[in-house]
């Protein structure tokens, strides 16, 4: 029988290059600031060449999330594709020396395993330029159907909406997690991938393939299509069946369902250095709280402690102990 994990997430396996840099860089690379795009293999190979100094570290928004559950306690596990080459191999050891489960065979051909360029401005804003690479080769086939249906919670980061096949891999988690009584959690990731498949993504939240959404207020309003916060607030309130879940950078997190909206204040933090990761430690923190049956308000206090841990400092990877954190605010 396989073991019951708390989270299985479903994601994009990449290996994030995070160098700091100017406004003005960004203006000559031609990058929109706070957002993500794709890239191919010789825009990467040119980004690579004419950034500073990088530190080279395992990410994903996905697996960040993955990683930041395991360590609070959740029985993660993670499914993506890399390809068997050095960057594929220490993504998987970072993944695996953490505690999470990593079930995927590594591709032995074809595109190289995925790189983010990020750039990280003076204001711990962060732009992500994304090689996808070995991600594409993500499909249904990866997705084992006994680890799906032993999760109590299944969760898909947005941007794994690019490639094609990866679809399918979670519409096959998603109806194996309902099939075995359990839940499906979807983050919208960035409001550029919202605009791209809004449609698909509220026809998953109108179809039930959805359980509870993550966005920040940005990529919500993207996503009903207004420049109002509490426009886009009542439309997800009308949402059958939908839990919400919207972060707000330092004015804190909604907790949102048809009945009621719960505001948590965000975690203080000492200085902002940079803001990659905050979403997908809030959603760990989030997660791991509902996986330990904690309320929703606690759920949101726990991504707030996680988030807060991982915009003061370089990388996406928490670097202090989210269990003593979390003791700390009594969670």
């Amino acid at each position: 029988m396989t073991a019951p994990l708390d989270l299985l997430v479903l994601g994009n396996a990449i290996v994030d290059i995070i160098a700091r840099t100017d406004e003005a860089f960004l203006v000559r690379e031609a990058v929109h600031k706070g957002a993500m795009q794709l890239i191919d293999e010789a825009r990467a190979e040119h980004l690579f060449g004419v950034m500073g100094p990088a530190t080279i570290v395992s990410g994903g928004s996905g697996a960040n999330t993955a990683v930041g559950a395991a360590l609070l306690g959740a029985r993660t596990g993670f499914i993506g594709k890399v390809r068997d080459d050095e960057l594929g191999r220490l993504f998987a050891h970072d993944l695996q020396a953490t505690g999470v489960r990593f079930p995927v065979a590594a591709a032995a051909e074809g595109p190289a395993t995925a790189r983010c360029f990020i750039l990280v401005t003076p204001d711990g804003e962060r732009t992500m330029n994304t090689y996808l690479g070995a991600c594409q080769g993500l499909s249904a086939a990866d997705v084992d159907e006994a680890t799906a249906g032993a999760a109590r919670f299944v969760y898909l980061e947005g941007y794994l909406w690019d490639p094609p096949a990866a679809k399918d891999a979670f519409r096959k988690a998603a109806q194996v997690a309902h099939a075995a009584g359990n839940q499906v959690a979807l983050t919208l990731s960035d409001a550029f991938c919202v605009d791209r498949y809004r449609d698909e993504f509220l026809g998953l939240i109108r179809d039930g393939s959805l359980d509870i959404l993550f966005a920040n207020i940005h990529e919500l309003k993207s996503l009903y299509q207004t420049a109002d916060a509490e426009t886009a607030l009542s439309a997800l309130r009308a949402e059958t069946g939908l839990l919400g879940v919207v972060t707000r950078s330092e004015e804190g997190a909604l907790v949102v369902t048809r009945g009621e909206t719960r505001a948590v204040p965000a975690s203080p933090v000492r200085e902002v250095v940079d803001t990659t990761g905050a979403g997908d430690l809030f959603a760990a923190g989030f997660l791991a709280g509902l996986a330990r049956g904690l309320d929703h308000a606690d759920c949101a206090r726990l991504g707030a402690v996680a988030a807060a841990e991982v915009i003061q400092h370089i990388g996406a990877r928490p670097q202090q102990d989210l269990k003593d954190l979390a003791a700390q605010q009594g969670l």
